[in-house]
């Protein structure tokens, strides 16, 4: 950064009252960020002067400095240092890709303050390469430091997490609302009010609607009422409006505008692509191969969505990383797919749910795709947020079908989020084109059933997330074309759905396919399904499907005899929920053995507590 430019960073960065600290402004000019948003301009002062914040802003608008910054300004300017196993913030995130990026911003600011740095650094780091002590810049224990720590559910165990906090002894948490209600349910994680100052809420709608409203209910029970409160969001809805009220106390509202009503960054382009079903796949193609953007992220409905094209972008795109991530993944495999999608040098994809449309800040996202349009209409923004962030110039790009599903771009303007057509670059695709599309997937499909089932999986639940949009006089089932649909996806039949028994067409999409030879690649997959086949030539297997979960039974069951079934179900999960356990104890360590003994002797001290204050409950006046 040349010198005037830096200068006029640090007049903009100084120019805030009550003024940051030296090291806060060199660190932030050093991270890239040469001017302040209107969002850190308005935010910043108030959080930092004691005042409640509501922020609603468009992504991509510096929400995340606008709170971590008076956060650590309000920690390190406390007339006492924090106590040990005292917690002074928390960071409220709904999803563990959000709270670990959130994470490493502040790491990144933390790393120009000396004393915090000095504290988090790495024991191995302290040695040079032979191993001799390097010298570190001790700071006396009265010194202010922000030691954060991070809590996601998956990665590791509430007992392991614990461990580290009563080691580490961290004042901030940034955590997701699960695991964090977990830990603050400990005897040893205190949050009183002598030491607690900040509770920040990021995207706060979407903890509302993954379903955390009970958790953060019980976590702002725990909370200190005297607190400084941030709720932080791209949009406002009445269930966050009901947060606000139950958390917040008078807080002072801000919504950051862009020109207009507009409600999209101005480097961020919103176009749409009127195309037939099976026009999608191959339209796709031609927008990569025009633009070959570095990095781009591709949203679809569903989780089995996702596991079902990324086998058919692979094929297609040979020249981009297909990174899939989706809800279902377990912890560690979505932490390293979303981390080799940040840190791919070659041009790369991340084909995903809404998991990813909230908060992620990704460099070098250059296009956004929307092969679905989402459930939700507030997640169409969130989804395009993705790209064009601080300025960078970006693409967004939703698909839509000819007919009712155009009606969407009408619905948009009217919500203030002008879509026009695409015209640079020209995507013009062939009905040969999409026929040779179409083939190229239903070979690969044939090469292994294991595909087949992924597709006969993910079809019905495209089905029915399109049946919950909830602009349903747009996106109407009774208006899909199944046929064109079915082509498109490149399936060898559709799937016995209740939403095809009026539907009088080829169910086979003129395919005829060998299913008794059509064979599995794995070995043991193939191994099972020849001993099916066998068992059901000898009689051993009843002829026919198993019913589907939408079927009704033949005959009524008596109440009695489902709650009996209902027990013994109840029963089975109990035993099979203690074998995991047992499993799980034989594979741990004898240090986290360790670990699981003290955190049940604390648990089983709380749980005593609790007996005793219900044994004794008032139950009225003797006689």
């Amino acid at each position: 950064m040349a010198p005037m430019e830096k200068r006029e960073v640090t007049r903009a960065w100084e120019a805030l009252t009550p003024p940051l600290t030296e090291w806060i402004v060199d660190a932030v000019s050093s991270m890239g960020f040469q001017k302040m948003t209107p969002v850190q301009a308005n935010a910043i002062p108030l959080f930092m002067g004691n005042k409640d914040v509501v922020v609603e802003a468009v992504t991509g608008s510096g929400k995340t400095l606008a709170f971590l910054i008076p956060v650590i300004e309000k920690l390190l300017r406390v007339s006492e240092p924090i106590k040990k196993n005292h917690i002074g913030a928390i960071i409220i995130s709904p999803t563990r890709e959000l709270a670990k990026q959130i994470h490493d911003v502040l790491l990144s600011l933390l790393g120009f303050h000396a004393p915090s740095a000095a504290a988090l650094k790495p024991p191995d780091e302290t040695l040079d390469a032979d191993g001799q002590p390097v010298k570190v810049e001790k700071f006396s224990s009265k010194v202010p430091k922000i030691i954060p720590q991070l809590l996601l559910g998956g990665d590791k165990t509430v007992a392991q997490d614990l461990s580290l906090y009563l080691k580490t002894s961290p004042n901030v948490i940034i955590a997701t609302p699960g695991r964090l209600q977990e830990i603050l349910s400990s005897r040893h994680v205190h949050c009183p009010q002598s030491s607690f100052e900040v509770l920040v809420l990021d995207e706060a709608d979407r903890l509302l609607d993954l379903g955390f409203k009970d958790e953060l209910q019980q976590i702002l029970q725990r909370l200190p009422k005297q607190r400084r409160t941030g709720l932080f969001s791209a949009s406002m809805s009445e269930a966050v409006e009901q947060l606000v009220r139950v958390g917040l106390r008078n807080p002072v509202r801000i919504h950051v505008k862009v020109k207009g009503d507009q409600r999209t960054p101005v480097s961020l382009q919103l176009s749409y692509l009127v195309t037939p079903p099976t026009h999608k796949l191959p339209a796709l193609l031609s927008l990569l191969s025009s633009l070959n953007p570095q990095k781009s992220i591709i949203f679809v409905s569903t989780g089995a969505g996702v596991d079902y094209f990324q086998h058919i972008l692979r094929l297609l795109l040979p020249d981009f990383s297909i990174m899939p991530l989706h809800g279902k993944y377990p912890a560690k495999a979505r932490q390293k797919n979303y981390t080799q999608f940040v840190e791919s040098a070659s041009p790369a994809i991340l084909l995903t749910t809404e998991l990813a449309a909230r908060g992620l800040d990704v460099a070098a996202v250059d296009l956004i795709v929307q092969l679905d349009p989402p459930t939700d209409p507030k997640d169409f923004l969130h989804r395009c947020g993705r790209t064009g962030r601080a300025g960078r110039k970006g693409l967004a790009v939703i698909m839509l079908t000819p007919g009712k599903e155009e009606g969407y771009i009408q619905f948009l303007k009217v919500r203030n989020t002008p879509v026009t057509p695409l015209i640079t670059p020209a995507i013009s695709v062939t009905d040969d084109q999409a026929k040779g599309t179409k083939n190229a997937i239903r070979k690969l499909v044939l090469e292994d059933k294991a595909l087949h089932d992924l597709a006969q999986r993910a079809f019905p639940s495209w089905v029915q997330a399109y049946s919950k949009h909830h602009t349903s006089s747009i996106f109407c089932v009774a208006d899909l074309q199944w046929d064109q649909l079915g082509h498109a996806w490149g399936l060898l039949k559709l799937p016995s759905m209740p939403e095809l028994k009026k539907w009088d067409g080829d169910r086979n999409l003129g395919q005829e396919i060998d299913f008794e030879n059509y064979t599995y690649k794995d070995k043991q997959r193939e191994k099972h399904r020849l001993e099916e086949m066998e068992a059901k030539k000898n009689g051993e297997v009843k002829e026919g499907r198993p019913k589907k979960k939408y079927e009704k039974e033949e005959k009524s069951v008596a109440w009695s005899l489902k709650k009996d079934g209902r027990q013994v179900r109840d029963v089975r999960r109990e035993k099979k929920a203690a074998r995991r356990e047992v499993d799980k104890v034989k594979k741990m360590t004898p240090t986290e053995l360790e670990e699981k003994r003290k955190l049940d002797a604390m648990i089983a001290q709380v749980r005593a507590k609790e007996k005793k204050s219900a044994d004794d409950e008032f139950e009225g006046f003797s006689d």
